[in-house]
């Protein structure tokens, strides 16, 4: 979270909190006769002894807007309890229901949103007598259909998500499913909805007293002020000046506040993104250092927190393949994208040498050099790809925004690397949206694009962990073949030894953060390893024993 979105919030809260908050419980006790008492001065404009103005009847026009603020706030306060409260009810609810419950509630819900709240709230008003307690009943009842269908959206992931299924199936209260599993994980969404109903429901009751169905005199608020000053508009406008401002500055003031609520409700909230001192966007390379890639005492961590990553340093020749072993936390993801330049903004990175090619990876490196000279191959090949644009525009991106390539041109290299790595009918598919495909058709899809741009490195995190076995097969056999065709370097991440045996040139094995022992394949295919992380890591590979079984055929 970035530290301007705090200070904002903090305005915020202190505006509301000690602004108008102070305001509304100190002004009807001390402007309550400027505010109500008549006087000889109808009329007047603005000067040292009232700042905005008298009204009609001689009334400060300043004081009755300070004072107005009591009784705006208590409205709506009230007006947003009773929507939050009822549309989370409903939302909630609703998903935690029956499926034909669902089904029927979840088509009505559709309807009363298909109307605008506020004609709603006008037939509710008119039915009721015009006054304080009906505008709240009004407004809030009103509000809780388009509050309802929010929380029903925000509820539908949760409610279907593991923990939750599990927690029906324990016999766990619907209740107790909606406090403990539903509502917390809504609380950051939910708190900043409620803000904006707020901001929307002090307009509205204003809009209501505005037209004569709400507060009465000789009570008021914004909106009958507003009311009584459009007489005055013409030969008076600083009449409006003060209830038009002080519903600005409480919706406004509102709405940053619970901003800075949401981000304290959010249990993953993150740390303020750490700035690296500047550096150079490429280094000279000396003339006897071959290396393609070079990391020198490699350190990531959290600020103020522990290394994740501890004095890494290792190397990549031209054209080789260097794998980076261990279990899940050891460091290994994160390397790679501190190689790849994608290392996350909330940790800090260190380190006496990070570059690819020239490329300086601590500093800023040209992103169009970035995009044309290292590619990255994701683990989950579902989230790869946005799924709101077909494969055709994200296929061709890197030729069109960092080659300068035609988009015809583009379509056609693409192509025909999609059939080159076995995509049937490859024109149709950048055609297509991502859900479309399998999860083995998009990674391949994503190893086609580093066919066309022909990086210098090819940085592979897991990139089979997420597909089947008979999936998993021909994607390696596609980075053999980019491997074999172009001679691309890469830096592979993997959990599986079998798979770094069979591709990989170097092995470096990472536990907690540190390379533990440096392989080749032949001394793991011997097994010719001596720290005890690595015996460990070969003794959890499971062997088939299919003597049993022959000798039982």
């Amino acid at each position: 979270m970035g530290s301007g979105r705090w200070t904002a919030s903090m305005i915020g809260g202190v505006v509301l909190g000690l602004g108008l908050v102070a305001v509304a419980v100190v002004a009807p006790i001390a402007l309550a006769g400027p505010a109500a008492q008549l006087s000889g001065d109808a009329g007047q404009g603005p000067g040292p002894e009232h700042l905005l103005g008298t009204d009609n009847l001689g009334r400060d026009n300043l004081a009755r807007a300070l004072v107005a603020t009591r009784l705006t706030l208590l409205m709506t306060t009230a007006t947003t309890v009773v929507a939050v409260v009822g549309g989370i009810v409903v939302g909630v609810g609703i998903w935690l229901s029956g499926p034909r419950v669902r089904k029927v509630a979840l088509r009505l819900l559709e309807t009363a949103v298909a109307y605008p709240s506020l004609v709603f709230a006008l037939v509710i008003a008119a039915i009721l007598r015009p006054g304080v307690v009906s505008s709240v009943v009004a407004i809030g009842v009103a509000g809780i259909p388009s509050f309802a269908r929010l929380t029903a959206n925000l509820a539908a992931k949760i409610s279907t998500s593991d923990y939750v299924t599990t927690a029906r199936l324990l016999g766990v209260p619907t209740w107790a499913i909606a406090v403990r599993h539903t509502l917390p994980n809504m609380a950051e969404p939910l708190l900043i909805l409620a803000t904006t109903v707020f901001a929307l429901s002090m307009v509205e009751l204003s809009a209501l007293s505005f037209i004569g169905l709400g507060v009465q005199s000789p009570s008021y608020d914004f909106g009958l002020l507003l009311n009584e000053s459009l007489t005055q508009i013409y030969t008076q406008p600083t009449s409006v000046v003060g209830p038009s401002i002080m519903i600005v500055l409480t919706g406004l003031a509102v709405m940053l506040l619970g901003d800075a609520l949401a981000a304290r409700a959010n249990p993953r909230g993150v740390r303020p993104a750490v700035r690296r001192p500047s550096a150079p966007a490429v280094v000279p390379v000396p003339a006897d250092d071959g290396a393609l890639v070079r990391v020198g005492n490699l350190r990531v961590g959290v600020p103020g927190g522990p290394e994740l990553v501890r004095g890494v340093s290792f190397t990549i020749e031209p054209g080789e393949v260097v794998a980076l072993v261990g279990e899940s936390g050891s460091g290994k993801s994160l390397t790679a994208m501190s190689v790849a330049g994608l290392q996350s903004e909330e940790l800090e990175m260190h380190a006496d040498v990070l570059r690819v090619g020239e490329l300086n990876m601590l500093g800023q490196p040209d992103a169009g050099r970035l995009g044309r000279e290292i590619a990255v191959v994701y683990q989950d090949p579902g989230s790869t790809f946005n799924p709101s644009l077909r494969m055709g525009v994200q296929l061709t991106e890197v030729l069109r925004s960092h080659l300068g390539m035609g988009s015809g041109r583009a379509r056609k290299l693409v192509t025909e690397a999609l059939a080159r790595v076995n995509i049937s009918e490859p024109a149709q598919r950048l055609r297509q949206h991502p859900h479309k495909l399998s999860g083995g058709m998009r990674q391949r899809c994503m190893i086609a694009t580093t066919m066309v741009t022909t990086p210098k490195l090819i940085v592979a995190d897991e990139p089979t962990t997420a597909l089947d076995v008979t999936v998993q097969h021909e994607v390696l056999r596609q980075f053999r073949r980019i491997h074999r065709e172009q001679g691309t370097a890469m830096l592979f991440i993997s959990h599986d030894l079998g798979v770094v045996e069979a591709l990989c040139d170097r092995i470096l094995v990472m536990k907690e953060g540190e390379i533990v022992e440096r392989l080749t394949p032949d001394r793991l295919r011997s097994r010719d390893v001596h720290h005890p992380y690595t015996k460990a890591l070969m003794e959890a590979v499971p062997v088939v024993d299919v003597a049993p079984l022959q000798g039982s055929a």
